[in-house]
C-alpha cells in the first residue's frame, strides 16, 4: 500500500514537471514567434536625403537603431535636397528627409508627398579664412555680408547644386536682385563636406549649415563670419513618397521611417547627438511643434 502510494506520488511529480517544461517552451517560442511576425515582407527602405545627415553622422547614428528596432534595412542616396525632391517626384524612392521647405510644400500640396512631419533644425552660417578680405565677420545681415563679399570680389564658394543650402544660398541673392558672376563666385556642384574643403584650400567664403561645419571643422581653415540672421534658419522635414507613384514603392517601410524619425527616443538621441565631441547639438529636435514655433 506504501509503495503504491509512493509510484502515484512519483507519477503526479513527473506530470507536474512534464507541464512545467511545456509552458517554459511556451514562453520561449512567443517572443520568437511574434518577432517572426514583425519581419517585414520587403526590408529595402530607399532614403533620399541631403548630404548634412550623412556629412554630420547623424544618420551612422540613427539607421542601426532603425534596423534594430523594425527590421527595415535603409539604402541611403545622399544627394542635393532639389535631386531628393525630384526622386521624390519621380517616385525613385521610399521616403524623404530634406531641408529646403519652401520647396517642399509643392510636393505636399500635389500628393507627391504624405506624411509629412517636422523633425528638427540648425542653422545655416557664412564661414571664412581668419584674414577675412571682405571684412564680414560679426555682421547681422547674411544677404548685406554677401554684398560685401561681391563688392570685393573675395572668393566664394558656391554648392551650385540645387541642394537646400544652394537654394538658401539663392534666396539671399535674390534680396539683393543681384545674379553672382565673375571668377570670384566659384561652383563646385559638390556636397556640403567637399565644398568646406574646397573653400578652405581656396581660403573663400561659403555657406554652410552648422551641423556639417562643426563636424568638419578641425579638417577646415575657415572660421564663423556671420550667424543669428533669421533667413539662416535651416529646418528639416520627413516625409513619405506616396505609394500611388508605383508598386515598387515600399510604403511600410517609408511609414516606419517616418514614426521613427519623430518617435521621442529618437527625438532625444537627436537632441543630444554631438554634445560630446563639439560641446553642442548639431541640430535641434522638433517633432510635434509648428514651423513658426521654431527661432533663433
Amino acid at each position: 500500500m506504501i509503495l503504491h502510494r509512493k509510484w502515484k506520488i512519483i507519477a503526479v511529480l513527473m506530470v507536474f514537471v512534464l507541464l512545467l517544461a511545456m509552458v517554459a517552451g511556451c514562453a520561449d517560442k512567443k517572443p520568437q514567434e511574434q518577432n517572426e511576425a514583425k519581419e517585414p515582407a520587403n526590408k529595402k527602405v530607399i532614403l533620399a536625403t541631403t548630404t548634412s545627415t550623412v556629412d554630420t553622422g547623424l544618420l551612422d547614428e540613427l539607421l542601426p537603431i532603425f534596423k534594430e528596432k523594425t527590421g527595415y534595412e535603409v539604402s541611403t542616396i545622399a544627394v542635393g535636397t532639389g535631386e531628393a525632391l525630384r526622386m521624390g517626384e519621380e517616385g525613385n524612392a521610399d521616403v524623404l528627409l530634406t531641408h529646403a521647405p519652401a520647396s517642399e510644400k509643392p510636393l505636399v500640396e500635389n500628393g507627391d508627398v504624405i506624411n509629412y512631419q517636422l523633425v528638427m533644425h540648425n542653422d545655416f552660417v557664412i564661414v571664412g579664412p581668419a584674414s577675412d578680405p571682405a571684412k564680414i565677420k560679426g555682421m547681422k545681415s547674411a544677404a548685406d555680408s554677401f554684398k560685401k563679399i561681391m563688392d570685393t570680389s573675395s572668393p566664394f564658394v558656391s554648392r551650385g547644386d540645387d541642394s537646400g543650402t544652394h537654394k538658401k544660398e539663392k534666396s539671399i541673392w535674390e534680396k539683393l536682385n543681384v545674379e553672382p558672376k565673375g571668377d570670384w563666385y566659384i561652383e563646385a556642384g559638390s556636397g556640403m563636406g567637399d565644398t568646406l574643403r574646397m573653400a578652405s584650400e581656396e581660403q573663400a567664403y561659403t555657406l554652410t549649415d552648422r551641423g556639417t561645419y562643426l563636424a568638419w571643422k578641425d579638417k577646415l581653415d575657415l572660421e564663423v563670419m556671420v550667424e543669428g540672421d533669421k533667413i539662416l534658419l535651416n529646418i528639416y522635414h520627413v516625409m513619405q513618397v506616396n505609394p500611388d507613384k508605383n508598386d515598387k514603392i515600399n510604403a511600410e517601410g517609408a511609414k516606419a521611417f517616418v514614426e521613427f524619425m519623430v518617435s521621442p527616443d529618437t527625438q532625444k538621441i537627436i537632441e543630444n547627438f554631438g554634445k560630446d565631441k563639439y560641446g553642442e547639438p548639431l541640430f535641434i529636435p522638433d517633432a510635434g511643434k509648428n514651423e513658426d514655433e521654431i527661432g533663433m
